[in-house]
């Protein structure tokens, strides 16, 4: 068949990029029914930091709310050498009792009295000794020790757990007000009143909805190469109403905690049918554009969604107004087609005809030569089974795995290196980034700015060196804000917030171009497989905030460290991907794992050497290999070289100065004779050929010593 490749039963067929479909305005109107849907898939990202959103409270009944452990450190406490001046001074105790002295004076003459009163000495030893009064109270040096030092309080580990056990155990309050910041009024943890010893369900809540897209890339992907892509885009639009509506409808945490898993589960398949379905519709200069327009799609999704929320004011309303929309989604059924690439394949020619048929009469189109011609051949095509292949055909490649394993890496490091940035931006002081919506516009701006400049340097440096640019980038800003601003004491705040910007942008274009480039890379029979690992990645390295945060932000410095490390080594791996851009996507394993690899700066050589490598040894005399005789070439004797066969000098090592002539049926070839001690040289040019007399004994030719 045009355009194909046949392999024969054992292996798929590799389709030609020439192939007639989709025509150009079928091209655009299938982009844009790819394209739409991001705002959606935008809006329902934005509205995730919304919903568990931590808000201000307040006990209402009167209790005394816990102290908050994470604010311990910053508490003011009495200091400790200031105590003593508080208590009261014992020797002035001793002036508010009665002199003996003056109270006798009041008493009748001891001396009539002798007996009826007791003896005034004895009288004072029943007072308590003012010297020994001191020795009830406190010792001011060690009501000291019993207070924690302000200044050693953060390295008190055993103070601060048993504070912050106690604190978790005393939140008595049965009553609270809530005051969020984001635009809504009510989310789940003003709903639930997940605070004090419940504040663990909101880091689940957010936790089982990055598990649920990690599960929903890996499935999703594996049944869109083998059911085909129509299908899972359909299933789990279906399942993202059903799984979306009643989410609204939580009763309670644990509910909606499950229904946000599936969500999740639901919303990658989404996402990854469609950009696979991009990746396959536009043409080889387009789909970098492409892309980067479904992104900032779905980054105005984001944007627009703290609008919706102060619009709804309510969590469930926000959640029912975004996933509504979806229900457009059902009619892509019939409008949006299955992949040809993905059909012709999979050796499914049979159904690929009857898809292009169909859509030529659902848009009363009348098929084209070119498309006529296709289906012509598709029709000669005999019956056989499709050729399918499953993710674990991945193992048995030679290079594949190997720059899967390269992007996985450098997706899960740009990714979770983003949430160190993000986490050391949102640590600064009050007034200068405390503002939620300062947060949440910030890092959308710097995506947007990122995705900009990428879009410059990939048409200027390729798909490949612009990956090597963001991750040194973005490695020196996590090494920098490692090593440098924990030695800083004055400029330490305006550093850090530098390095968190530059961090943030560089590793946001970091880990969506190493997607990107997985999805041209990997073959059309399992791209959406390979694609899924690569998402999977960059899942497992967004999952590591929530857990962190579950944590109480416990091995925070550790967890930057380690993505840090594993942005260094990605800048070493990055230079095994070969450069995908300019390329046709490759169709079956055995195209994609001859994928060549070109270097970063190739080099422009100022002149070409008229002679190769080869003939330049040989005509110096440095051939690697010993002359031999060949029975084949003519001998010293002068015969000529048979009319079907290559030309020949005799006896020597000829070069053609002026580059290779072709002869009769092929170019001339320079034997080698150990009988002769004659040397010619053929330097004018063209050898002889079949129709030209051959050279011989006879000829005029110079020997060793320089005579004819």
């Amino acid at each position: 068949m045009r355009g194909e490749r046949a392999e024969g039963p054992a292996g798929p067929v590799a389709v030609s990029p020439r192939c007639p479909w989709p025509a150009a305005a079928s091209r655009r109107r299938l982009l844009l029914l790819a394209c739409l849907p991001a705002l959606l898939l935008g809006l329902e990202t934005g509205s995730a930091p919304l919903l568990t959103a931590e808000p201000r409270k307040q006990c209402v009944n009167g209790s005394r709310e816990p102290p908050d452990p994470r604010r311990l450190p910053t508490t003011p406490l009495p200091d400790p050498h200031r105590l003593p001046t508080a208590l009261p001074d014992p020797r002035r105790l001793t002036t508010a009792l009665p002199d003996p002295h003056r109270l006798t004076t009041a008493l009748p003459d001891p001396r009539r009295l002798t007996t009826a009163l007791p003896d005034p000495h004895r009288l004072t030893t029943a007072l308590p000794d003012p010297r020994r009064l001191t020795t009830t109270l406190p010792d001011p040096r060690r009501l000291t020790t019993t207070l924690p030092d302000p200044r050693g309080l953060p390295h008190l580990a055993t103070t601060t757990t048993a504070t912050t056990n106690s604190s978790s155990n005393d939140c008595q309050c049965k009553s609270w007000l809530f005051h969020l910041h984001n635009g809504l009024v009510r989310n789940i943890v003003t709903q639930w009143s997940l605070v004090c010893n419940s504040s663990w369900k909101v880091h689940i809540a957010k936790f089982s909805l990055l598990v649920g897209l990690i599960f929903g890339y890996l499935v999703c992907g594996c049944l869109a190469d083998w059911v085909g892509r129509q299908l899972v885009l359909v299933v789990t639009v279906l399942f993202v109403l059903v799984f979306g509506l009643t989410l609204a409808l939580s009763v309670n945490v644990t509910m909606f905690i499950t229904l946000r898993f599936f969500e999740g589960f639901s919303l990658a398949g989404v996402f990854l049918t469609l950009y696979v379905a991009r990746i396959e519709i536009a043409q080889s200069n387009q789909r970098f554009m492409v892309t980067m327009a479904a992104s900032f799609i779905a980054m105005g999704g984001q944007l627009l969604t703290p609008g919706l929320a102060a619009l709804c004011r309510n969590w469930q309303v926000l959640q029912t107004v975004i996933i509504c929309p979806f229900i457009f989604m059902i009619p892509y059924w019939c409008i949006f087609p299955e992949s040809l690439s993905w059909l012709l394949a999979t050796q499914q020619s049979h159904a690929a005809k009857d898809l292009l048929l169909d859509y030529a009469r659902k848009h009363q189109q009348e098929p084209e030569e070119d498309v006529k011609e296709f289906l012509s051949e598709l029709e000669k095509e005999p019956p056989v089974k499709a050729q399918k292949v499953f993710i674990l055909k991945l193992l048995s490649t030679r290079i594949l795995w190997k720059h899967i394993l390269v992007l996985c890496v450098t997706s899960l490091a740009g990714f979770g290196v983003h949430n160190c940035f993000v986490k050391s931006l949102m640590d600064q002081e009050e007034g200068t980034l405390a503002n939620f919506y300062a947060h949440y516009y910030t890092i959308e701006v710097v995506g947007i700015l990122s995705c900009v400049v990428m879009c410059f340097l990939v048409s200027l440096m390729g798909r490949r060196g612009t990956l090597l640019v963001f991750t040194i980038v973005t490695a020196l800003a996590s090494l920098l804000q490692l090593g440098l601003i924990s030695n800083l004491t004055t400029l330490k705040e305006p550093f850090s917030i530098a390095f968190s910007l530059v961090g943030l942008f560089s590793s946001h274009s970091m880990g969506n171009l190493s997607i990107f480039i997985c999805a041209e890379l990997t073959p059309t029979v399992m791209r959406a497989g390979g694609l899924g690992l690569v998402l999977a990645s960059a899942g497992f390295g967004q999952l590591t905030a929530p857990i962190m945060e579950l944590h109480n932000q416990k091995g925070y410095f550790l967890h930057h460290v380690v993505f840090a490390c594993c942005t260094v080594i990605c800048i070493i791996c990055i230079l095994l991907l070969p450069e995908s851009g300019g390329r046709e996507l490759p169709v079956t394993l055995q195209d994609a794992d001859v994928h060549p690899r070109r270097p970063l700066l190739p080099s422009r050589r100022s002149a070409r050497s008229l002679l190769s490598h080869t003939e330049l040894k040989s005509y110096s005399g440095l051939a690697s290999h010993p002359p031999h005789r060949d029975t084949s070439s003519p001998t010293a004797n002068g015969r000529s070289p048979p009319a079907n066969g290559p030309s020949a000098n005799v006896n020597v090592p000829s070069a053609n100065v002026n580059g290779h002539s072709p002869t009769a049926n092929g170019p001339s070839v320079n034997v080698h004779s150990p009988t002769a001690n004659v040397t010619s040289a053929n330097v004018n040019g063209p050898s002889p050929t079949a129709n030209d007399p051959s050279p011989n004994a006879n000829d005029p030719s110079p020997n060793a010593n320089g005579h004819t």
